[in-house]
């Protein structure tokens, strides 16, 4: 008898250590449920993934999600800079197989080409004054400045984005225009020539690139839900009925997650879907995921304007503060059209704390678009830190 109720313990164990704890930590923390229980009407979705690690350091993953719904259209925002980031580097180590000499940090020309295009011949805020891929994708990936992100759009051109999204297993990722530009389909197709250099005098150019079009058929985004609102305004002008997502980029929250852990977690990949980067690009990347402004001498970002917490919503969202003693932060936000999201790498080393998390959640209460009359504050912000804070506070309880 005594052997049969210790099995009917250790089994009742199990079964509660493989259930999907996200419902009951949303529904019974008063910071979450308020949310959760509208989830529909804020297109919640949330991707948990805990990191369990062998005697051999190998991670093992396990995955839990609450209304996650890869054809329910969410705007990405400036989530999918990191596989953009991903896939410039991976051009340049490609190129790097003939043409040895060309690293991410060597200066970079653009030129112009075509109506909406903007040539770059100088970077002011780079040590050497110039423009690099490497310097990009810090500012991107730091700070989630546009105009870089556009310059790798222009790099790696519609095809080749479209190209490694899918050979990497992004399948559900659209990126199909540069951002806050007014980029549409027939200025989106067209990317600017371009030139990498040996040094910063830009005397012998080691890469050539010239203006391209691309005239294959755009992939599409989720079919559902990608009209959004009841009414935007545009030029100024107030538009009665929803905003037409169609034609913007496009994301899954699997596929956000999946690019974090590509260059986090890269032995948890199928060797034929491992990203090709240098030892030293990747690390820029992962120091750009993680470092603070105020700790980036290229650019300077002043902590008045940049606090810890500028893109840390999980776990740090809101006001302006330190982020948790001892935790690092490794994540990519998104936030526009009333769409909030943060995708993070969570760890903290002296508690043997490690996990995914990624989360998206629609803060928009008066359906107008585009009208800069969003709920980040009073909603998007408090629950997306919450929900950071709960499930830190779970993993803490977990047992290892």
């Amino acid at each position: 008898m005594r052997n049969l109720l210790l099995c009917l313990l250790l089994l009742a164990a199990s079964a509660a250590h493989g259930q999907n704890p996200l419902p009951r930590l949303l529904r019974t923390d008063p910071g979450l449920a308020a949310v959760a229980q509208q989830a529909g009407e804020h297109r919640l979705q949330i991707l948990y993934t805990q990191i369990r690690r062998d005697r051999q350091g190998r991670p093992h993953l396990r995955s839990y999600s609450y209304r996650l719904r890869p054809r329910e259209y969410f705007y990405p925002a400036s989530a999918i800079k990191l596989p953009a980031a991903l896939l410039a580097l991976e051009k340049l180590h490609d190129l790097r197989q003939t043409q040895p000499e060309l690293r991410s940090d060597a200066p970079l020309r653009i030129g112009a080409a075509g109506w909406g295009q903007t040539p770059v011949e100088r970077d002011t805020t780079s040590a050497d004054g110039r423009a690099s891929l490497a310097h990009y994708v810090h500012k991107m990936l730091l700070v989630s400045d546009n105009d870089a992100y556009n310059r790798l759009y222009e790099f790696v051109g519609p095809a080749g984005l479209q190209q490694g999204l899918r050979a990497h297993g992004l399948r559900r990722t659209v990126l199909r225009h540069r951002l806050s530009v007014g980029d549409q389909d027939s200025t989106a197709r067209h990317t600017n020539p371009l030139a990498l250099y040996t040094d910063t005098t830009l005397g012998r150019p080691l890469y050539l690139q010239p203006a391209a079009y691309f005239g294959g058929r755009w992939p599409r985004g989720p079919r559902r839900g990608r009209r959004i609102g009841r009414a935007y305004l545009q030029g100024g002008q107030r538009i009665s009925g929803p905003l037409d997502f169609s034609d913007k980029n496009a994301a899954t929250l699997a596929d956000l997650q999946r690019s974090l852990q590509l260059v986090l977690l890269p032995e948890t990949v199928p060797p034929a879907r491992r990203l090709r980067l240098d030892s030293a690009d990747r690390c820029l990347v992962l120091n750009s995921l993680y470092q603070l402004p105020r700790q980036s001498r290229f650019p300077r970002y002043p902590e008045a304007g940049y606090p810890d917490n500028y893109a840390k919503f999980l776990l740090a969202g809101g006001p302006a503060g330190p982020l948790p003693e001892g935790v690092r932060i490794y994540n990519k936000i998104g936030l526009a059209y009333g769409f909030l999201l943060d995708n993070a790498y969570i760890v903290n080393p002296t508690t043997g704390v490690e996990f995914l998390l990624s989360a998206v959640v629609y803060v928009n209460s008066n359906g107008v678009l585009n009208d800069d009359t969003y709920d980040y504050d009073s909603v998007g912000f408090p629950f997306l830190r919450r929900l950071g804070e709960v499930v830190y506070e779970h993993e803490t309880r977990r047992r290892k």
